[in-house]
């Protein structure tokens, strides 16, 4: 619009323009024509013909009913021919790497005028620079894969690969030496959990929950047990393909009869004649990036117990894509082994001493859910506060009522306790790998990390629940006003069971507590 050059009008002169063949109207001081778009407004001719909107301030029940980003669009742009004389906007839309001013829509650290003890000042320019990415690339991809089911674009992996998210979105570690991180911003030997915690709640800002799991999700954690059992070999030849997004990998360990039960999964592998390779047979469910996966991080049954392997996409491999309640971007897959054969060299860690591999990886997945899962809650308490701010009901706003607010209460409070539980754990975290074994870490840690992670995703339906009942009709509604609660509202469920369930999580946290309660305990 900045080359359009707009014309300046008053009130009267908009006024006289106020029949269904001349029909302008005002929106926070910008004049809109709308003659040409009369017939083909979705709400009617009837909508723009009332005597409170032809001709006047329309700029209440335009957002009563629309949301800005309707204004941004090239098409409706177009109708803005001028401004109002002597008066300039009041509302402004959010702009690229903007920090939201909605109280509570940020976490506290970047709150203006609150501190934290946890975030430096690498902390900020990493977060400026990565919401400044999401903002850019994400969001538009991720709107468009919601809608048409294909997995994220490649040009934003390669984007992300240049950037080293990909590396980042694994954690501190040897992976990270000699990369240069978001063009320097961080040292990998500086880079720590809450570096990776920035980066993982700015990019969940993107809002689309299927997208978020296909900007692999599957690789952050597949390729884990790889880094940290894999032989150097194995390593030289998966790892750098896999973080420059050439190829791509995920975790295939649940099974139709296996889900929070690891233990109980029924794929085998059984030893060549020769000793030489693995021939696996059996079938995997609910895998994320299965359907495009290179790599194959595998659970299976062997002679000695439970044994990861990773396996390379060949003959006897099949998979298909499974629909669920969120977007097939996130190629959701049942996979089938038919005599599918990995060389020995593949095996993950010790044969049968796969339960420890996968236990090593569930304790970073789940804080990575919970991180996930943080910022979500935070972006749906924001979409509330605008949203019971600016609609009104019996002649007030939403938010003058005290049942809202009490709504509104309860968010909040859910919204504030899972991120400063979360920054407390990940405190923890950063200081644990400086100065214990990452199994005395997992021994403080994974029960708190999994009552971290049934709190959250319990937190968090509740929230969702809570936002369809303040949006109306408009919550349950895919597009519109409401369509980020609709979205959120069906999604949701899959933070509740991806990683392990929360009665299964909650119970895992207590038990651990109770195999530390001290002997000489009493009343």
């Amino acid at each position: 619009m900045a080359s359009k050059q707009l014309k300046t009008y008053t009130r009267e002169e908009v006024a006289k323009h106020n029949k269904q063949d001349d029909l302008w109207i005002i929106i926070d001081a910008k004049v809109y024509d709308l003659t040409r778009f009369v017939g083909m407004h979705p709400g009617g001719i009837a909508a723009l013909a009332d005597e409170e909107v032809a001709g006047q301030d329309a700029t209440d029940q335009f957002f009563a009913l629309h949301r800005f980003e309707v204004l941004m669009k090239p098409q409706y742009q177009r109708l803005m021919i001028g401004n109002i004389q002597g008066e300039e906007a009041a509302l402004h839309p959010p702009t690229v790497g903007d920090i939201s001013k909605v109280p509570y829509a940020e976490p506290t650290w970047l709150t203006e005028g609150y501190y934290s003890p946890y975030y430096t000042e690498n902390h900020r320019e990493l977060q400026k620079a990565v919401r400044k990415f999401t903002d850019e690339y994400l969001v538009p991809d991720a709107q468009a894969r919601e809608e048409d089911g294909k997995r994220p674009d490649q040009k934003v992996f390669d984007k992300m690969a240049e950037l080293e998210l990909h590396a980042m979105r694994l954690g501190p570690g040897k992976h990270l030496q000699g990369r240069t991180l978001m063009g320097g911003i961080v040292k990998p030997e500086e880079f720590d959990y809450f570096h990776e915690l920035v980066v993982m709640q700015e990019m969940v800002r993107c809002g689309a929950r299927g997208y978020g799991d296909g900007l692999l999700g599957g690789k952050v954690i597949g390729l884990p047990p790889v880094l940290n059992f894999g032989s150097e070999e194995l390593k030289a030849r998966v790892v750098p393909d896999v973080l420059s997004a050439k190829k791509f990998i995920c975790l295939a360990i649940s099974e139709a009869h296996a889900g929070s039960d690891v233990m109980g999964l029924q794929t085998t592998a059984v030893k060549s004649e020769d000793g030489k390779e693995w021939i696996i047979n059996g079938s995997k469910k609910w895998i994320t990036n299965g359907t495009f996966a290179d790599y194959f991080t595998v659970g299976c049954k062997t002679e000695d117990g439970f044994t990861v392997i990773l396996v390379e996409r060949g003959p006897g491999l099949e998979t298909r894509q499974i629909k669920t309640s969120y977007s097939t971007t996130a190629g959701t897959a049942f996979i089938t082994f038919d005599n599918v054969r990995a060389p020995v060299g593949n095996t993950l860690g010790e044969e049968g001493g796969g339960i420890f591999v996968m236990l090593s990886n569930f304790n970073h997945e789940r804080w990575v859910m919970c991180s996930a899962s943080a910022r979500a809650q935070r972006g749906i308490v924001e979409e509330c506060l605008k949203w019971t701010s600016q609609r009104k009901a019996f002649g007030k706003p939403l938010n003058s009522l005290a049942t809202v607010r009490a709504r509104l209460a309860a968010m909040i409070q859910r919204a504030e306790s899972v991120q400063n539980w979360l920054e407390s754990i990940t405190y923890q975290m950063c200081n644990m790998a400086c100065h214990i074994s990452y199994k005395q870490q997992a021994g403080k840690l994974a029960g708190q990390i999994a009552l971290l992670k049934s709190y959250s995703t319990s937190c968090a339906q509740e929230t969702a629940r809570d936002a369809v009942q303040l949006f109306g009709g408009r919550g349950i509604t895919k597009t519109g006003m409401g369509r980020l609660i609709e979205h959120y509202h069906r999604t949701v469920p899959f933070d509740a069971l991806l990683g392990g369930a929360e009665d299964v999580l909650s119970d895992l946290g207590v038990r651990q507590a109770l195999r530390s309660m001290p002997h000489d305990a009493r009343l």
